[in-house]
């Protein structure tokens, strides 16, 4: 093998990582502000011009404050604890093409926008995302605190319970890209973006990447009111920091994945195809346009927190279990349904999909209304 193309991983591979850690600081900058101007008061404007080196001061403080390990902890397991959590929230983003491929300045070498190109990259994205459920439950176990050790398994209860209805997600964006390669499901998107064509699964998929990242408002595994902060209580300094790292990668990546699977990639929009502003035309367009789509989907999930209330545990998981599960398994079926009558009948019958998507969410949503108040009306 070219000993190039050892170079080229390499130096692709490091600049994914700098660029996620780079988000990952900036991102706390970015919620602070947003979440100041949603809420009418004052955010981070001291260190830095316009704040803007707050996550600076905040990687010094972290790195300097002293660390304690309980003494009756497993040292070996609540050292690596952090670790496992935060490491798959940077290797997962290995397989999401970035832009389409360029030819490098004076030389013939074609260079890709990604690290890694495998044909089944959204079974690695799978397999890599549910590693982290590991590091938390681990976390709270190796701790020898109950309140930590009860952190750490609601945690997992809720991760591996959404976890289903994102794969189901994701199985419906295999199906309309027909492959489980990142780069054939973003070019399927050329003509529309699979979000248009499924809204419904591409709101589940949201909505269950904010209980896996375990964001407000399915933030429960660190319900200050109920425990002592969760699988982390006895983390301090950069072990904490880690966790902290860690949610915020994901947040990224998971975005990442979201733009990916249902907002077109790097592909721009699928109106400006033809035009100029074509990532076919200028290939540096794609992380562009990937990268605006990340920001937008990433205020949103800042916009949640600011103005949903958390939920209570059991609603959560009843939630997951009897509304998403058995809605995300309908929008499964609706979109084999469509393919199949587009294939046979004719392109247009693939508008069946989100017509039938879109009642079957309403008809979940008035069912969770009555239960609702019927629970009102019995308290």
């Amino acid at each position: 093998m070219d000993y190039t193309m050892w170079i080229e991983w390499a130096i692709k591979g490091f600049v994914m990582i700098f660029a996620v850690l780079t988000g990952f600081a900036y991102l706390t900058l970015y919620e602070r502000r947003a979440l100041a101007k949603i809420q009418v008061r004052v955010g981070p404007n001291r260190a830095g011009p316009q704040g803007l080196l707050q996550p600076v001061a905040d990687a010094v403080k972290l790195i300097f404050k002293e660390e304690f390990t309980p003494s009756t902890a497993d040292k070996l397991i609540f050292f690596l604890a952090p670790i496992v959590t935060v490491v798959p929230a940077m290797i997962i983003a290995a397989v999401i093409p970035l832009g389409t491929s360029f030819v490098l300045p004076f030389t013939n070498r074609v260079i890709t926008l990604y690290v890694s190109d495998i044909n089944v990259g959204v079974l690695y994205l799978t397999a890599i995302a549910s590693i982290a459920v590991y590091g938390i439950v681990l976390a709270g176990w190796s701790s020898n605190n109950k309140y930590a050790l009860l952190g750490g398994m609601r945690s997992t209860a809720q991760m591996i319970s959404y976890e289903i209805a994102l794969g189901l997600c994701i199985v419906v964006a295999i199906m309309l890209g027909d492959s489980m390669r990142p780069i054939d499901i973003v070019n399927a998107q050329q003509g529309m973006w699979f979000a248009v064509i499924q809204p419904v699964g591409a709101l589940i998929f949201m909505v269950a990447t904010l209980a896996e990242v375990n964001r407000a408002p399915f933030d429960m595994p660190e319900a200050e009111q109920e425990l002592a902060a969760g699988y982390h209580s006895e983390y301090s300094g950069m072990k904490f920091a880690l966790f902290f790292m860690a949610e915020y990668e994901k947040m990224i990546v998971i975005c990442m994945i979201a733009a990916t699977l249902y907002f077109g990639g790097y592909r721009e929009f699928w109106f400006l195809k033809d035009t100029i502003f074509s990532v076919d035309r200028y290939p540096l367009l794609g992380p562009v346009y990937l990268l605006l789509k990340v920001v937008v989907l990433l205020f949103f999930m800042i916009w949640i927190r600011a103005t949903w209330p958390r939920i209570r545990y059991d609603r959560l998981m009843a939630f997951g279990w009897k509304v998403m599960l058995p809605l995300s398994l309908a929008v499964v079926f609706i979109t084999a349904v469509g393919l199949v009558m587009a294939d046979q009948l004719g392109a247009i019958y693939i508008w069946v999909i989100p017509v039938l998507s879109i009642v079957a969410g309403l008809f979940a949503a008035l069912l969770v209304n009555r239960s609702l108040r019927k629970k009102v009306a019995n308290a």
